[in-house]
């Protein structure tokens, strides 16, 4: 029988395997090659009396699919969800090779640290140590860790729901993010379950422009001044505040005084009070947790030095909250772009609204009862999350989708949140052995 302690050795090694795999995800069809950290994870839990089945939609875009089979067909059952891939990162900008999973004081350093191969592995022990100690539950565990999460999902949980949805649907999904905790002001912390997320507009916006000498710049029809104007007003564009369930839930859990708890809650008041806020990561997430956003992010224009660009074609990311589809969308778009809305053509990249689970849930209240374990008097307060997972795709088989892990304390709130496709991302070891725990300790609860 293994110790906590020598699980959290087993995740941590097992995590700096997968940071070394570097399945970097840019977005394209050949990159990432998830079928390292497939093979990886399937020869870890082999042997462990769990049974795996693995699919590649693309070569190299390997997803591993592991279960443990209930013994009772009507009772509910549980996936883990992980994602082996991710975001580029540049080793110039970060003290520590990002692909060398390097353990420094007790931190685990590299990229998908944090997002997630933390929770990736941990759910891999979990199951593996699960299935080793002969348990079996009543509704079904599936472990499931899929490519391509940091693009749009093609190869990974959007191509498993089209075409295995048999083979993977269960009644409740947990996947990442969620589970940090934060202060209250009662002395007792918080641990986010994230219950839904904002919708994925991706669109190109095509501005036109007429070719003409660089020479001879006067008065000419420059489609990439027209295209800096539109980032300008891209930028300067503020939508209403929107305040939903998952939002007023969240701060009335947090248990704030009134002078930071009103200001958030109310829809007049909370965009000044975010332009204040000293706390630049609760800022940026309370403003993007209660607004559609629209980000610029890339541009592409022009031939050569000498000719007035004709065509500019300019990425946003656009972040939608509940209850807003693709015409709403389009008709925010074309307020933005007023004058100019004849000269730009727009194209969605990606159309997907956003998508929420309930809150009051059997799952919530077992991780709510589970989570006091390893923090007493927690409470469990849902969020929505302003990025994307695969919980978007989980949700459409109707299963209960959550974010949740567990964290310790050693890395805070605004440093968390930054590490997300930032530099430096890293995660202790005890944040290892929390989640393994949990793990553990949820499927025995849940599924028994």
């Amino acid at each position: 029988m293994t110790t906590d302690t020598e699980r959290a050795g087993e995740a941590t090694d097992l995590l700096q395997h997968l940071i070394r795999n570097a399945c970097v995800n840019d977005g394209t069809p050949a990159s990432g090659q998830e079928h390292r950290s497939a093979d990886l994870l399937k020869g870890y839990l082999e042997g462990s009396g769990v049974d795996m089945e693995t699919y590649e939609p693309a070569p190299g875009r390997t997803s591993l699919v592991a279960k443990i089979a209930g013994s009772d067909p009507s009772a509910p059952s549980l996936t883990l969800l992980g994602h082996t891939d991710v975001v580029p990162a540049n080793p110039d900008d970060w003290t520590h090779d990002p692909f060398g999973g390097e353990l420094i004081d007790g931190m685990v350093w590299g990229r998908g640290a944090i997002d997630m191969l933390n929770l990736t592995t941990t759910m891999a022990t979990g199951m593996r140590h699960l299935a080793l100690s002969g348990f079996r539950p009543k509704g079904d565990l599936n472990y499931i860790a899929v490519a391509d999460e940091e693009a749009l999902s093609t190869f990974g949980a959007k191509w498993l729901c089209a075409n295995a949805a048999d083979d993977i649907r269960t009644d409740y999904v947990i996947t990442e993010s969620g589970g940090f905790p934060m202060d209250g002001m009662d002395g007792l912390p918080r641990l986010p379950v994230i219950v839904g997320e904002k919708g994925v507009y991706w669109c190109v916006l095509t501005v036109k422009g007429t070719p003409g000498h660089a020479s001879q710049p006067l008065r000419t029809d420059n489609a990439l001044v027209k295209a800096a104007e539109v980032v300008r007003r891209i930028d300067e564009y503020r939508p209403a505040a929107e305040l939903h369930e998952a939002w007023t839930r969240f701060i009335d859990g947090l248990g704030f005084p009134p002078e930071l708890s009103e200001p958030f809650l109310d829809p007049d008041r909370i965009d000044a009070f975010c332009d204040e806020l000293p706390m630049l990561g609760l800022a940026r997430q309370a403003h993007a947790c209660t607004h559609t956003t629209m980000a610029p992010t890339v541009m592409r224009a022009g031939t050569k030095t000498n000719v007035i660009p004709d065509r500019v074609e300019l990425e946003v990311d656009i972040r939608t909250l509940p209850g807003w589809d693709t015409g709403d969308v389009r008709v925010m778009l074309l307020e933005v772009l007023g004058d100019l809305a004849d000269d730009v053509e727009i194209a969605f990249q990606s159309e997907e609204p956003a998508s929420t689970s309930p809150i009051d849930t059997p799952l919530w209240d077992a991780l709510h009862r589970v989570s006091q374990v390893f923090y007493p008097g927690a409470l469990t307060v849902p969020f929505l999350t302003v990025g994307a997972t695969d919980a978007r795709y989980t949700r459409t088989l109707g299963s209960v989708s959550y974010g949740f892990g567990l964290h310790s304390t050693a890395i805070g709130f605004e440093q968390y949140g930054a590490m997300f496709h930032g530099i430096d991302e890293r995660v202790d070891v005890e944040s290892l052995r929390l989640s393994t725990e949990m793990w553990m300790g949820l499927a025995r609860d849940f599924l028994v």
